[in-house]
C-alpha cells in the first residue's frame, strides 16, 4: 500500500465500473494505525436494481447453462486471483488487522483451496438422476444475492460467488463496510479472468441501504448471508416478503471439549491458536474450553503459556501473531466484555481490557483468557469476536456433552482423546454444524453451516452447491 489512500469511485455492474447513485463515500480504516487507508463510493436501491437486471440478463441468456463452462469460469477466476494474491493479502491485513503470514495462508489461500474445491465437485455433481419414471433435474436457481462480513472478507464472498457460479447463477454482491477492498480486487479479477458480463456484480453500501435492497429485492432468486444473527433475522425477514429462498452463516459460541485422557498439552495449545485465530474475529472459533475439573488447573497454565507466544502487534510485521480489530467499535466491544467476566466473578487468567503497552494506536486488544467460567455467564452464552477464551470446568463425559449443548449457537467444535470411539460419542452428541476430533484440518469441500441460531443451510462442497440450484422432476 505504501502509504497511498486507494480511492474506488465506481461499482461494478453487468461487466463494467460505472458510477454509484449513492451520496459519497465510505472511510476504510487501517486496523493497525486508525489512518484512512480508502475510501469507497456508496450504492443505493437504484444499483441493486441495475445490478439484478444485469445479473438476470447473464442467466437468461444461458451465458453458464453447461456445467462445463462453470467449471472452466471457476478456474480462471482461481487463475486470476492467485496473480493478486500477495495484493489481496495486504489489503486484509491492513483493513482486518490479520497478521500478514495469516492472510497468505487463510484469508487468500483459503478461498483459493476453495475455488479447486468448487471446481471438481462441479465436474462431478449429478445434474440429472433417475427416480422411478421420473427424472430429476437440478437447474441454476437464477439471481443469487450475496451479502457478506469483514472477518474472512475474501473467503467468505468465494464461499458464495464459487457455489453460485457451479451452479450456473449470477450474482450481486455487497461486502461489509468494514472490509470491503478484496471484493473489489476479486471483481478485477472477475474481469481478468474473462468470465461473461453480469455474473458478478458489486454494490457497495451500508446494510441499511443496499444489504436490504438486496434481500427485499423481488428479482432475487437466492440470498446468502453471513454476519450476525440478529442481522440474519432481519434478511430472512425481508426475504420472507418474497418468498425467497434464504441461507444464512450466523454466529458461533463453540465448545472445544478436551477429554480427561487427551494429549492435553496438544489439545490447548491447538484450542488457544483456534480461539485467538483472526484475533477472535472467527464465528467457528472454539471460545468455550471445556476442561475435566480437575485437570482445570494444568489447563489453564499451558493456555497462558500459549496466549504468551502469540505476540501482539502491527499485522505486517515479521514477529506479530496477533493483530487489532477490525474497528474501533469491536475493540470496545470486546473489551466491554471482559469487564463483564470479572465483574460475573469469572478468574482472569492473562491479559485485560487495558489498552497494551506501546500499542497507542490501531484497535488493539491484548488476548484474554479466563478459567472458573460458569454456563450462565455472558461470555459463556455472547459471542464476543475477539481474543476471550472461556475455561469451563466440567465433572464427567455428560456434564461436558450438557455445556456444549447449553448454548443459542451450534456452528462448531472440537473433542480431544486418545481414544477415538469415545470422541466419536461425544462429538455425535454435540449439536453443531461441525466438528473437528483432535484437531482434524478444515475441509474445503465439507458441508459448513450451523444448528440452531448459527444458521440455515450449508457452504462448500455438493452441499454449497444445492444451496443454488431448484429442483425439477419430469415424469416420463
Amino acid at each position: 500500500m505504501n502509504g497511498e489512500r486507494v480511492r474506488y469511485d465506481k461499482l461494478f455492474i453487468g461487466g463494467d465500473w460505472v458510477p454509484g447513485h449513492g451520496d459519497g463515500h465510505d472511510e476504510v480504516i487501517n486496523a493497525a494505525d486508525e489512518t484512512v487507508l480508502a475510501t469507497v463510493c456508496r450504492g443505493d436501491a437504484a444499483d441493486v436494481d441495475a445490478a439484478v437486471a444485469a445479473a438476470r440478463s447473464a442467466v437468461d441468456s444461458g451465458v453458464l447453462a453447461d456445467p462445463a463452462d462453470r467449471v472452466r469460469a471457476l478456474r480462471a477466476l482461481r487463475a486470476a486471483l492467485t496473480e493478486r494474491q500477495d495484493q489481496i493479502a495486504e489489503l486484509i491485513s491492513l483493513e482486518v488487522g490479520t497478521p500478514a503470514k495469516i492472510s497468505q495462508r487463510v484469508q487468500v489461500g483459503l478461498p483459493l483451496a476453495v475455488l479447486d474445491a468448487f471446481a471438481e465437485t462441479a465436474e462431478r455433481y449429478e445434474w440429472q438422476t433417475t427416480v422411478g419414471n421420473s427424472t430429476v433435474l437440478r437447474e441454476p436457481a437464477g439471481v443469487v444475492g450475496a451479502i457478506t462480513p469483514w472477518n474472512y472478507p475474501l473467503h467468505q464472498l468465494v464461499a458464495k460467488v464459487g457455489g453460485a457460479i457451479a451452479a450456473g447463477c449470477a450474482v450481486v454482491a455487497k461486502p461489509a463496510g468494514v472490509a470491503p477492498l478484496s471484493a473489489f480486487a476479486l471483481a478485477e479479477a472477475v474481469q481478468a479472468a474473462g468470465l461473461p458480463t453480469g455474473v458478478f456484480n458489486l454494490v457497495p453500501g451500508s446494510g441499511r441501504v443496499v444489504g436490504e435492497a438486496i434481500a427485499g429485492h423481488p428479482g432475487v432468486d437466492v440470498v446468502s448471508f453471513t454476519g450476525s444473527t440478529a442481522a440474519g433475522a432481519r434478511v430472512a425477514q425481508l426475504a420472507a416478503a418474497n418468498i425467497t429462498k434464504v441461507a444464512l452463516e450466523l454466529g458461533g459460541k463453540s465448545a472445544n471439549v478436551v477429554l480427561d485422557d487427551a494429549d492435553l498439552a496438544r489439545a490447548v495449545k491447538t484450542g488457544v491458536g483456534n480461539a485467538f485465530l483472526n484475533s477472535g474475529q472467527t464465528c467457528s472459533a472454539w471460545t468455550r474450553m471445556l476442561v475435566p475439573e480437575r485437570l482445570q488447573d494444568e489447563v489453564v497454565d499451558l493456555a497462558a503459556q500459549a496466549a504468551k507466544r502469540l505476540t501482539l502487534g502491527h499485522p505486517l510485521e515479521e514477529n506479530t501473531r496477533l493483530g487489532p480489530l477490525a474497528s474501533a467499535a469491536q475493540r470496545d466491544t470486546v473489551r466491554g466484555y471482559i469487564d463483564a467476566g470479572r465483574s460475573e466473578g469469572a478468574r482472569l487468567v492473562c491479559g485485560g481490557a487495558e489498552p497494551p503497552a506501546g500499542l497507542d494506536k490501531g484497535f488493539y486488544v491484548e488476548p484474554a483468557i479466563f478459567a472458573d467460567v460458569r454456563p450462565e455467564m455472558r461470555i459463556a452464552q455472547e459471542e464476543i469476536f475477539g481474543p476471550v477464551l472461556a475455561i469451563m470446568p466440567y465433572t464427567d463425559d455428560e456434564d461436558a456433552i450438557r455445556i456444549a449443548n447449553d448454548s443459542d449457537y451450534g456452528l462448531a467444535g472440537g473433542v480431544w482423546s486418545a481414544d477415538t470411539d469415545r470422541a466419536w460419542a461425544v462429538a455425535r452428541r454435540m449439536r453443531t454444524g461441525q466438528v473437528d476430533i483432535n484437531g482434524a484440518a478444515f475441509n474445503p469441500a465439507a458441508p459448513f453451516g450451523g444448528y440452531k441460531k448459527s444458521g440455515l443451510g450449508r457452504e462448500f462442497g455438493v452441499f454449497g452447491i444445492d444451496e443454488f440450484v431448484e429442483t425439477k422432476a419430469v415424469q416420463s
